[in-house]
């Protein structure tokens, strides 16, 4: 049997353990929204115009833009050029099927 001392200091301890369970689960007192930094800012507005891209496309936009740099524009090689202009001038003069294949192939060895 305990002594009348030791149920009371039994109770405190319960009492003390108890307390701090349900303190513990008590939420934070509510803070403001921290205002995110300039670079979080541009880390954002990076990842957000970035979705689409992976692998190194996306690494060398994440780094131009995170510099603020604006995107660089894809060079074309001279061929994509030619077959870019090509194409255009096949569409201004309406060609369809043989004819256009016909003038491409013409117009993309000249």
């Amino acid at each position: 049997m305990l002594s009348r001392t030791s149920q009371f200091a039994s109770a405190i301890l319960l009492s003390a353990c108890f307390a701090g369970a349900s303190w513990a689960q008590t939420p934070a007192a509510t803070t403001p929204a921290k205002t995110p930094t300039p670079q979080q800012q541009r880390m954002t507005d990076c990842n957000k115009s970035a979705e689409g891209k992976k692998g190194d496309e996306r690494k060398a936009y994440m780094s131009s833009c995170l510099k603020g740099e604006t995107a660089p524009a894809k060079q074309l090689t001279p061929q994509q050029q030619k077959m870019t202009d090509c194409n255009a001038k096949a569409g201004e003069q309406k060609l369809t099927g043989d004819k256009r294949k016909a003038f491409m192939s013409t117009c993309l060895k000249g």
